[in-house]
């Protein structure tokens, strides 16, 4: 029986194997890859504190993913299609290696976070 997401040991398990998916993935990798060429041994620190400031109220994270986010839009358009493939992969994730409340709670925390990041993205084009 899998575990539930219970700490930063886990959170660091799920942000690996997620990325790891998103790198090789066709839609997404591309944009992470050559557009925005993530330093992934800088970037994924940045996203354990992050999923554990969300999921765990603690954590180190300062950042402003919207605004890069808006930033990468304007190099490549992210597409509602790009959002949903995100979550996709976010949950095959969770459900490859977590079941339980947590897990849960992460897919609907990826849920909102997609859909408002994908909202202020086109905000943004149509106040250009």
């Amino acid at each position: 029986m899998k575990q539930d997401i219970a700490g930063r040991s886990d959170i660091e398990k799920l942000v690996n194997s997620f990325y790891d998916k998103v790198k090789r993935d066709d839609a997404l990798g591309p944009i992470f890859n050559d557009i925005a060429k993530v330093d992934w041994p800088h970037h994924l620190p940045i996203m354990y504190n992050f999923w554990e400031m969300v999921l765990f109220g603690k954590g180190t994270y300062k950042g402003d993913p919207m605004t890069k986010h808006i930033q990468l839009n304007r190099q490549t358009t992210l597409t509602p299609a790009h959002f949903d493939r995100w979550k996709g992969l976010f949950f095959e994730t969770i459900d490859e290696h977590f079941s339980g409340n947590k897990a849960e709670e992460a897919k609907l925390r990826a849920t909102n976070i997609a859909s408002l990041m994908l909202y202020r993205v086109q905000k943004s084009v149509q106040l250009q």
